[in-house]
């Protein structure tokens, strides 16, 4: 019976991925450049299976596992949730970062997938998917995107930067420029647009949410000018402890 649930959420979980949906969440680290698929391919994708936690620890606003398939183990970063080593986990498809560097753990990994969710299996097989940013996926995850020659906008901050000065920033108009990992169009009457630039702040924070009654792509290089908002509850499991709001959004 146990096998059968793990099968079935195996199942879902691909689903998810496979629809590209990513609700609003905040990733983290200091961003190298992402992999191109057929190098993350060759790294090995995170499998539709269960696996077993052989390592864990929580940095930030994350919490990091390491997960043996048996024939494999990788390393997997998402929200932060609760898990134990020993505890069976299905790992999504995220995005794949090669010698990523974490900043709160002063770490450097070879290979890390970050992913919206890591769905914990308990002894009866029942799925405990963390409630809040990830529990209802939505929008389209990038899992090659090249960050590399990013200039700071003119008198404008880093995505790093926001975060770290959040506080003082909040209820400013500031400027940033980054690319466009995520989109979820038309929630709440607006678009909502996730911006990296492979810069970090404090707890390794490093996706920014954007919203805009305009539109762009992930992987478009874009411009953005709005006023910082910090501790935003939307309900419904949108919270963000900074987010531009009502943005201008020019694609460069």
């Amino acid at each position: 019976m146990k096998r059968a649930c793990i099968v079935m959420l195996a199942c879902l979980v691909g689903m998810a991925a496979c629809s590209g949906s990513a609700k609003a969440i905040q990733s983290g680290g200091t961003m190298p450049q992402v992999p191109n698929p057929t190098a993350a391919e060759a790294a090995g994708a995170p499998p539709q299976t269960a696996g077993k936690v052989i390592e864990t620890m929580d940095a930030g606003r994350y919490t990091y596992v390491q997960v043996d398939y048996g024939h494999q183990k990788i390393w997997a970063a998402a929200p932060k949730f609760k898990v134990e080593v020993g505890d069976d986990v299905i790992v999504p498809a995220g995005t794949a970062m090669t010698k990523y560097h974490s900043k709160t753990l002063d770490r450097t990994f070879d290979l890390v997938y970050f992913v919206t969710f890591v769905a914990v299996t308990s002894e009866g097989g029942e799925a405990l998917i963390p409630k809040g940013h990830g529990d209802a996926p939505e929008g389209t995850p990038a899992s090659a995107i090249d960050f590399s020659g990013i200039e700071r906008a003119e008198g404008g901050k880093t995505v790093g930067e926001l975060f770290d000065e959040s506080t003082r920033l909040a209820g400013q108009e500031v400027a940033v420029r980054g690319k466009v990992v995520k989109v979820t169009p038309g929630v709440m009457g607006k678009n909502w647009i996730h911006l990296q630039d492979g810069t970090a702040g404090e707890g390794d924070a490093n996706d920014l949410t954007v919203t805009s009654g305009e539109m762009a792509e992930v992987g478009n290089t874009v411009l953005v000018r709005g006023v910082v908002s910090i501790d935003r509850d939307f309900g419904f499991g949108y919270t963000y402890d900074v987010i531009i709001e009502d943005a201008k959004v020019v694609v460069e």
